[in-house]
């Protein structure tokens, strides 16, 4: 044989070789395509098709933690988040649980659960979930007892395991704090990265109202803390791999908010609020010499998690503004004695009939001749009513701003908050209230009249009603209330203080004459005018009432005020009561519901036996 005959016959070889791995090559690709495109085979009770043939090791996550930051009151009092442990089950195949019946029937009696019940959740269940019993939204904190029975049973894919829950079971839902909810389209609006990056889900929880809501942000932490549970492609148990934990490895997350407001106080000033049947309203309770917030409650109750059922409401009336009615009285004296309309030696005749624009005073037959201090004390509309004709809306508005109303005047900043990278409003829902509607361009006396009445077009909020106060103790310096003094990292340290600052006025302040003689006449008002009832009590208290004229669904009702504060030679505090939608023929609740709250207050208090 030639060189050239050996030459073509290797080719050949080397040709029918290459064809060989070819083919095969080309029977392995039309395989994979058959594999992929044709249905598979069903499976018999014993073998799986060729999805589950291969080991496909998954992992079955469950958030322990979300980790968003939690609230405390000024003493470190949590006010939520609590830690405790539950019951968590994890989706396997029902012959993957290997678990006794006997250990199972335990599980279910401790859990206070038919046994069928029980299984039949189990097997329902799609992605892993903590165990809830009947009508709870959270998950079922488990005793002492359950804990120590459970610990003895062995049941594959259920596990005791820590749950952190937002709010604790002795927690009330409050409208300062606010409430968490599912909210798609402000998520896409306001963490477009977020969602883009995969850092957050549109079916992630965002912050509804109150403080959950303004600081949001802050709140969200850096991630949540869950636990894997690793099971195979046919959804056993990966034996030796069992869980695994996973967390953010941010040491300062989750923040810690500190709050102004006194847990105790707030929950005793919530529970009498409701002893006393305030259905609609609020109560507000400001520090006398700080200007911060130590409870403020709004009823009816918040109930964000059944939304619309009878007797709650997601709005805060403490910040919601309504007619004041007498309570304004106050700015309209503040406004004539600026103007040099009237002083303190003025006397007026009253005889029940103002005489214009059908305006009548709410005593039959009229308080007679009557001094502006005792016009105050008696709360006489026809004084009042007289006071407010010689001023006109311009006075009425300077002098309003100048004491806060009209504004709004929670804590806020005009400028980033460093972390936050945006100005920060507290009470993103607080309303500024109004004196007038529409400024008017001529003079309307009836309007004045109402006006200074604090009925029509007026309307002020119960934290204004309360700040109003304030700012006459504080010699006409307005405070802007807190609701946080600081934002602290999770070791403690502080991230940021949120400064107390005033909330001044472009007008300047109302004199220090106007504002003592404001304060001689709140003292009259309980001690001689329509706050006499409330004379005894722990402390002396001054302040003023109100009772206005609105209408709901039709129907003639009285919205009840008292702002004051006490005691009176030391003032502590700063309380303003609203009853809102009361029947017309009653007695002013706000008044007695004030004393109450002031009693509560001085049981609170250092030296609380000693009055005024």
């Amino acid at each position: 044989m030639n060189k050239n005959e050996r030459r073509m016959g290797r080719n050949r070889r080397v040709f029918v070789v290459l064809m060989g791995m070819s083919m095969i090559l080309l029977l392995l690709i039309m395989r994979l395509a058959w594999l992929q495109l044709m249905p598979a085979a069903p499976a018999s009770t014993r073998s799986l098709n060729w999805k589950r043939e291969a080991v496909a090791q998954r992992e079955r996550g469950l958030v322990l933690d979300s980790g968003r930051g939690d609230f405390y009151d000024r003493h470190g009092l949590a006010i939520t988040g609590e830690t405790y442990k539950a019951l968590a089950v994890f989706p396997l195949q029902a012959s993957s649980r290997e678990m006794d019946s006997t250990d199972f029937a335990k599980l279910a009696r401790e859990l206070g659960v038919e046994k069928e019940m029980l299984e039949k959740w189990v097997r329902a269940l799609k992605e892993p979930a903590f165990w809830q019993a009947k009508g709870e939204m959270v998950p079922q904190k488990l005793s002492e007892r359950q804990l120590k029975i459970m610990s003895g049973l062995h049941l594959n894919g259920i596990r005791v395991l820590p749950y952190r829950n937002r709010y604790p079971s002795s927690f009330d839902e409050k409208h300062i704090i606010g409430y968490m909810s599912q909210h798609p389209e402000l998520l896409r609006s306001k963490f477009h990265h977020e969602l883009s990056s995969g850092k957050m889900l549109v079916t992630d929880m965002i912050g509804g109202s109150g403080l959950e809501q303004s600081l949001d942000r802050l709140l969200r932490g850096t991630g949540a803390t869950s636990v894997s549970y690793f099971t195979d492609g046919a959804d056993k148990p990966l034996k030796g791999l069992n869980m695994r934990l996973t967390s953010p490895s941010n040491p300062y997350y989750p923040l810690r908010i500190m709050t102004t407001l006194d847990l105790s106080i707030q929950n005793e000033v919530e529970d009498y609020m409701d002893l006393k049947g305030l259905k609609e309203g609020a109560i507000v309770v400001l520090d006398a010499r700080s200007g911060d917030i130590i409870s403020m409650v709004s009823r009816p109750q918040l109930a964000a998690h059944t939304r619309g059922s009878g007797g709650t409401d997601l709005a805060d009336h403490a910040i919601r503004s309504a007619i004041p009615g007498s309570v304004f009285k106050l700015v309209t004296e503040a406004a004539a004695l600026e103007a040099k309309a009237t002083d303190e030696r003025e006397i007026f005749t009253c005889n029940g009939d103002y005489g214009h624009y059908g305006l009548h005073c709410w005593k039959d037959g009229g308080h007679g001749r009557i001094s502006l201090r005792e016009a105050l004390a008696q709360s006489c509309n026809v004084a009042f009513a007289t006071l407010a004709e010689r001023l006109t809306a311009e006075q009425f508005t300077i002098t309003a701003d100048q004491l806060g109303i009209g504004r709004r005047i929670g804590w806020s900043s005009e400028e980033s908050i460093a972390p936050l990278g945006q100005p920060l409003r507290l009470f993103k829902a607080e309303e500024a209230g109004r004196l007038f509607s529409v400024l008017p361009k001529h003079r309307d006396g009836g309007l004045l009249a109402q006006t200074g009445i604090g009925q029509r077009d007026v309307r002020i909020s119960p934290l204004q009603a309360a700040n109003l106060v304030l700012t006459i103790l504080h010699e006409g310096q307005v405070i802007e209330p807190r609701l946080v003094s600081e934002i602290r990292f999770a070791n403690g340290q502080r991230m940021i203080a949120l400064q107390r600052q005033y909330a001044t006025s472009r007008y300047g302040r109302v004199s220090r004459a106007t504002l003592q003689t404001l304060l001689r006449g709140m003292e009259a008002v309980v001690t001689d005018g329509t706050g006499r009832p409330i004379r005894e009590g722990v402390w002396t208290v001054a302040g003023k009432s109100g009772t206005a004229q609105t209408l709901r669904d039709g129907l003639e009702r009285n919205n009840q005020w008292f702002t004051g504060y006490g005691p009176i030679q030391s003032p502590r505090y700063v309380v303003a009561v609203l009853a809102e939608n009361r029947a017309t023929n009653s007695s002013n609740q706000a008044t007695a519901v004030f004393r109450g709250v002031m009693d509560i207050l001085a049981k609170h208090t250092d030296g609380a036996v000693l009055k005024g």
